[in-house]
């Protein structure tokens, strides 16, 4: 049987965080662009307007995304994400055909995974956490 190593294993990572952050990114990009048009008509799931809607799914879509590509903060960022995600599968389209939700579905089972696994090696993450080690090991 074979077994990956933990190279293999973060480079899958990486290239998982840095394609659905990217394609993320694609949808956070087009609302700041879109945004004088779709503030007044944006879905208002939770009761907070239409423009305080938009802007928190720009803040997740964007500021999260760029987040998640770098590998910063990673399991933290995809909280965000996947609330969006979760809201959109719910709540925006709950009376929706299957194939309306499917992306919104896909997308909230990558930010399970990577919250569950976190960023990899090849991330700010790791390099953080090993900086943090090293400093605790030399002051002891």
């Amino acid at each position: 049987m074979l077994h990956a190593s933990t190279k293999q294993i973060s480079i899958g990572l990486l290239a998982l965080r840095v394609g659905i952050g990217c394609l993320m990114l694609v949808h956070g990009v087009q609302k700041v662009m879109g945004f004088r048009e779709m503030s007044g008509a944006f879905p208002d799931p939770i009761g907070i307007g239409s423009k305080l809607s938009l802007i928190m799914a720009i803040g997740a879509e964007v500021g999260c995304s760029v987040l998640l590509v770098l590998g910063l903060g990673t399991r933290l960022a995809v909280v965000p994400l996947a609330c969006t995600m979760l809201v959109a599968l719910f709540v925006v389209h709950a009376e929706d055909p299957w194939k309306v939700k499917e992306l919104a579905a896909i997308y909230l089972l990558v930010y399970a995974s990577l919250f569950l696994t976190g960023a990899g090696q090849y991330s700010l993450d790791h390099c953080w956490l090993s900086k943090r080690k090293q400093n605790e090991a030399s002051e002891s």
